[in-house]
């Protein structure tokens, strides 16, 4: 799917990508960039960068990055259409019709079919609830205490007790079974022939963040096995980065999220004000959902269950919490099981005070721990105190870290020192050091690639001659766009030669240029090469030449390497090779 080109350069001109990601995530200006936590991984460090003179943004940790359509798309699970549509609204410009390849044209359209069958079973469901059908379901939401106004904003519903109603219903609506059976809506097999995937159950429509209906959670009203059903993994559907009710929570206004277990226990909490509750999808919380949360709020409540499974849910959400550069509390529901029966018998009041009182996350691991131990018994002590300074070992902020030895010593009658030397012993056993994990402040940390070696000259150059365009006169006689060997750099390089000609260089605009996004990142990194600082003319001149050098020799050797060169390439070797022997016996000499 394409827009015209001059269309598409309009939007992204007018619409200023240092605004757009500030919007969304929290960047501090140093020097001519600015730099924040990256919302596309876990880090503690900032290592995410945008630039406005560029128009790009790179991440040095994680490698993401493009331009201002790269972001949104990456950031808000958009496609590159809807990206360019979200931002031209946004910027006030009206977009023409788009063009579309072939191949485009049919993802498009399934996606999209997808999307409006979605929204018709929701649709169905709905009405099926609140017809005289849906009474069982309609006495199970009544009896879970749910009013009028929230089973309508979640668009609760019903599915009959007959396996193919659905089907046939939005067969008439002329759906074909393949996308229906793509929508994850029906199945088919040979004993049975096509059925509708949800029957006889309350249904939970799952919207994503811009409120269209992705999937579905059924929950059965007979003892059938399983209790819950889900949409299995579609076109539009990813269960490991969407939340349920996150499309509510996120404009909650408030500074953090309570992840819940089930459906019903974020629409209880939405219906008694929680609206900041959200829920992971009939699956275990995930990395990517973590991501998801970290982009709007730094901190997370737990209101798991309080029986032994939801302890254990419970545990592994923390580290992936903690990993995700989130801080985590856990709300004590006892004793209850789980926040919807705590509301409705101690109520909203009391379960604001379980908020506000929240159990610090690691005190929650380690009160875990000590059950397993009885610490009155010396030996039990030991045992279990060694086990907590495994937990604190993990603790990769050395300040942080500190904190916590200091705060388990005074909980547990021990001094500092005491704690810190089992702490420091813990290391030493698990074969490494008590010292903070150093990461990357900047530079391209990314997997060794054939040639990287070469791939880093180059990008040195670009980035160089991008910053300070009139090397580009110095080393114009020797270089040529034949030179870079890597498509994406070839492909950079002939447009950036190309615009110092008229004076109009802007990285931003190549990224559009390239469709995949593995090819958008390659070119933001380009753009986003870490230049030593080099004091002194004659210094900057000699590092110059050492970099044109490496770049034309690594040309002669790719193609003297290549077999059955051609008269063109013959001569082009020729040619290179008295180049070399040139730029061997002579200095660059670079403007004032």
């Amino acid at each position: 799917m394409r827009y015209p080109e001059e269309v598409v350069e309009e939007v992204r001109l007018r619409s200023d990508i240092v605004d757009v990601v500030g919007s969304r995530v929290k960047i501090t200006k140093k020097g001519s960039s600015y730099f924040g936590l990256c919302p596309f991984h876990s880090e503690k460090s900032p290592s995410f960068s945008v630039s406005p003179s560029k128009q790009i943004f790179y991440c040095f940790g994680c490698g993401a990055g493009g331009n201002v359509f790269s972001f949104i798309q990456k950031y808000e699970n958009y496609s590159y259409p809807e990206a360019i549509k979200y931002l031209a609204d946004q910027a006030g410009v009206q977009l023409p019709e788009a063009e579309f390849s072939a191949e485009q044209k049919e993802r498009e359209a399934k996606r999209n079919r997808i999307l409006e069958a979605n929204l018709e079973a929701a649709k169905y469901f709905y009405y099926q609830l609140r017809g005289q059908n849906g009474t069982v379901g309609m006495e199970y939401f009544k009896e879970r205490k749910l009013t009028d106004e929230t089973m309508n904003k979640f668009g609760l519903g019903f599915s009959l007790m007959t396996s193919n109603d659905l089907y046939l219903y939005l067969k008439k609506k002329g759906f074909s079974d393949e996308i229906l059976t793509e929508a994850g809506l029906v199945k088919f097999d040979e004993k049975w022939g096509t059925r509708d995937t949800f029957w006889n159950r309350v249904m939970f429509p799952i919207q994503d963040i811009n409120h269209r209906v992705i999937g579905f959670g059924g929950r059965v009203m007979s003892d059938i096995k399983p209790k819950y059903v889900n949409t299995n993994e579609t076109m539009v559907f990813d269960k490991s980065r969407n939340l349920y009710g996150l499309n509510f929570a996120r404009t909650s206004r408030k500074d953090h999220f309570i992840l819940c277990e089930g459906y019903m226990d974020v629409i209880a909490m939405h219906q008694a004000g929680f609206t900041e509750a959200v829920a992971s999808l009939g699956t275990a919380f995930t990395t990517g959902q973590a991501q998801v949360l970290k982009r709007y709020a730094d901190k997370a409540y737990l209101a798991y269950d309080s029986d032994g499974a939801g302890t254990t849910a419970a545990l592994r959400a923390i580290g992936i919490l903690r990993d995700a550069g989130m801080t985590g509390k856990v709300i004590n529901l006892q004793p209850y099981k789980d926040p919807d029966e705590f509301i409705k018998n101690l109520g909203t009041e009391e379960f604001q005070k379980r908020i506000d009182t929240a159990e610090n996350s690691f005190f929650f691991e380690v009160r875990m721990i000590e059950r397993n131990y009885d610490i009155k018994d010396p030996d039990g002590r030991t045992k279990f105190l060694r086990e907590v300074a495994i937990k604190l070992v993990g603790f990769e902020d050395e300040i942080e870290r500190e904190s916590y030895i200091r705060a388990v010593a005074d909980k547990y009658d021990l001094t500092y020192d005491a704690m810190k030397k089992q702490v420091v012993s813990q290391a030493a056993r698990n074969g490494g050091e008590y010292k903070p994990i150093e990461r990357p402040k900047s530079g391209i940390n990314s997997k060794p690639e054939p040639g990287d070696a070469a791939l880093t000259s180059q990008r040195i150059l670009l980035t160089w001659i991008c910053e300070e365009p009139g090397i580009y006169d110095v080393v114009k006689p020797y270089i040529s766009v034949a030179d870079f060997t890597n498509e994406v750099y070839k492909a950079v390089a002939g447009w950036l030669f190309s615009d110092l000609l008229t004076g109009n260089v802007n990285p931003g605009a190549y990224v559009s240029r390239f469709e995949e996004e593995s090819d958008q990142a390659v070119c933001a990194a380009i753009f986003n090469t870490k230049l030593d600082e080099i004091s002194g003319k004659e210094a900057r001149e000699h590092a110059l030449h050492d970099i044109v050098y490496k770049i034309k020799k690594n040309s002669c050797d790719a193609l003297a390497a290549k077999p059955d060169q051609n008269m063109e390439e013959i001569m082009k070797l020729l040619a290179d090779k008295k180049a070399l022997q040139e730029l061997q016996k002579m200095t660059f000499s670079l403007p004032e």
